[in-house]
């Protein structure tokens, strides 16, 4: 007979059921029941008490992505919850299992506007079409662990992405004799047979096929049978706008990343290829290049659609072929799909390929620093399973032109970026990315960017994480500075930026912080914090003229002025 205790501590059990060894957030009155019980059970559960509600969810949202089972992040109501509310929104446009706890209001109280009060069904609910999968309100103790299995069934299962599950203080208090349920499995959804054998012929027909891949539910099993259907047909393979780890850089028939500022090379492939394999993403509006690479809603190219949600199959894009199944179940049945003995595309393979290599080739910019030899750099030095995270920003580009992730096959999933745009992710997503994973978590940051999260630095040095942060300060918000010029040359308003001392700010968080001026600083930088007991802050001042990894603002700037007055 399981012992009465309060549903708080009961909720810690059901999540230890679940697997759950860390739980994200900042700590509420309407939930210390809850607290008591991670106190209880602090040898298998930890509480990281974060310093803002949205660094914990985004910190939540990084342990879903590296994991594939729902990161959980425990916030209070109101103010809590809205705070957090940036991290469920990334979690549903980036397909990443995620659990959002909240603290309520007591039922006794509920529907006054309470202190804090929140309608939670309306803030989050699906109807929102962006926030949570599913919201529900647990008001029985008893039912709690049946509330917290659907949760975590929910959130991992089609479309992984939030679930919002609203507790009320009181709930938390009552005493039950409930138990856990046991752990949830996500259900796998199998391809059609007959599909498979219509896919084969289209194959066989086609003369320039591409494969995209990308969004949630990847394991290293699963890209390990994708990358055994890709060398069996000898297709070429891109991955979608930051999901570059899907597929390994490092293969013959990788073709680069569909996403912002995609190689132009690439651009111009996808729109010649005559049939596209898109396994995973939804083709959103950033790997689509706005709808353009593939016309919507009748894309040019023949199109055939892998996807673990039914809904979001014919949704935006009307697929000549459409397959609802999880990416496990897809890769392992695509792996197996017989392959003529010669295919006549191997030609236009290579030249993708080749069209990938040529673009990790720079163009000369101007500046002490070149960022492109400091990402070689940072890929010579770093280990093969470093987690890479970023937030949103031209600083970004960088990363995601310049730098080969080796890919899930190898074992791991080493990027960590935010497809829904979302500015302040890479700090606390690599803050996460240490303290789960005992990894080398690698963050590039802008100014501003570091500025919306940077006090997870705390976090960082309280629960021993040891991020290394490369901060390129350019004192100003540099991707609408970038549009500025280009839709309002030298009418600069809203985007210089008045930062504080980086690197003391980064020692008074207890982080080691030095200022590199000079590309040849860097390795000697980067190799003191790869031995640093503690996490590292590196600052490089950057030109504000180098913009993108392409061209400079000033360019941007003449080219505005110079359409303006032809258009005049």
């Amino acid at each position: 007979m399981t012992a009465s205790r309060p549903a708080g501590h009961l909720l810690v059990e059901c999540l230890v059921a679940q697997g759950v060894s860390h739980v994200f957030g900042v700590p509420g009155e309407s939930f210390l029941a809850a607290l008591d019980g991670f106190h209880d059970h602090e040898a298998q559960i930890r509480f990281v008490a974060c310093r803002q509600e949205g660094g914990a969810a985004f910190m939540a949202e990084a342990h879903g992505k590296l994991s594939g089972r729902p990161g959980v992040c425990f916030v209070t109501r109101g103010p809590g919850a809205t705070n957090a509310s940036i991290g469920v929104h990334t979690a549903f446009q980036d397909s990443t299992p995620m659990v959002l706890l909240v603290g309520d209001v007591g039922s006794d109280f509920r529907d006054r506007e309470a202190f804090q009060e929140v309608d939670f069904a309306s803030f989050f609910g699906p109807s929102t079409k962006g926030f949570a999968k599913r919201v529900e309100r647990v008001d029985d103790a008893d039912r709690l662990p049946e509330y917290v299995a659907r949760a975590f069934a929910t959130a991992m299962s089609g479309r992984p992405g939030p679930v919002v599950l609203v507790l009320p203080e009181d709930m938390l208090r009552a005493p039950t004799t409930a138990r856990p349920l046991p752990r949830v499995e996500p259900p796998q959804a199998w391809a059609d047979p007959g599909a498979l054998r219509t896919l084969r012929t289209m194959l066989l027909a086609a003369e320039r096929p591409l494969v995209i891949v990308g969004g949630g539910g990847w394991t290293p099993q699963a890209a390990q049978a994708l990358q055994r259907f890709a060398e069996n047909w000898q297709l070429p393979v891109a991955n979608a706008f930051r999901f570059q780890d899907t597929f390994d850089n490092h293969h013959p028939l990788y073709a680069g990343d569909v996403g912002i500022a995609i190689n132009p090379r690439l651009a111009a492939h996808v729109r010649e290829s005559d049939l596209v394999i898109a396994i995973g993403p939804r083709l959103g509006e950033m790997t689509t290049g706005g709808y353009t690479l593939l016309e919507a809603p009748r894309s040019c190219q023949k199109l055939v659609h892998f996807h673990a949600s039914g809904e979001e199959l014919h949704r935006v894009y009307q697929a000549d072929l459409a397959f609802n199944t999880t990416m496990n179940a897809a890769a392992r049945a695509l792996e197996v799909l017989t392959a003529p003995p010669e295919v006549p595309w191997a030609g236009w393979a290579q030249q993708l390929h080749a069209s990938y290599e040529a673009n990790l080739v720079p163009q000369p910019l101007p500046g002490p620093v070149d960022m492109a030899a400091i990402v070689g750099v940072v890929q010579k030095r770093l280990p093969a399973d470093a987690v890479v995270t970023n937030g949103a920003g031209n600083f970004a580009s960088w990363m995601h032109r310049f730098f080969r992730h080796h890919g899930l096959a190898k074992g791991f999933k080493t990027q960590l970026a935010p497809t829904s745009g979302a500015m302040g992710y890479g700090v606390p997503a690599g803050i996460a990315a240490s303290i789960v994973s005992g990894r080398v978590a690698f963050t590039v940051a802008g100014d501003g960017d570091f500025l919306m999260n940077g006090q997870e630095l705390a976090t960082a040095m309280q629960h021993g994480g040891r991020s290394i942060v490369v901060l390129l300060n350019n004192g100003m918000f540099g991707t609408i500075r970038m549009h500025q010029e280009r839709e309002y040359p030298t009418r600069i308003s809203g985007t210089a930026l008045g930062n504080p001392d980086f690197c003391a700010l980064g020692r008074a968080y207890g982080y080691a912080s030095e200022r590199v001026t000079r590309t040849e600083d860097f390795e000697a930088a980067l190799l003191r914090a790869l031995e640093a007991p503690t996490g590292t802050l590196i600052e490089i001042p950057l030109d504000p003229e180098v913009i993108t990894t392409r061209t400079t603002l000033g360019a941007i700037r003449e080219a505005a002025i110079a359409k303006g007055a032809a258009a005049g």
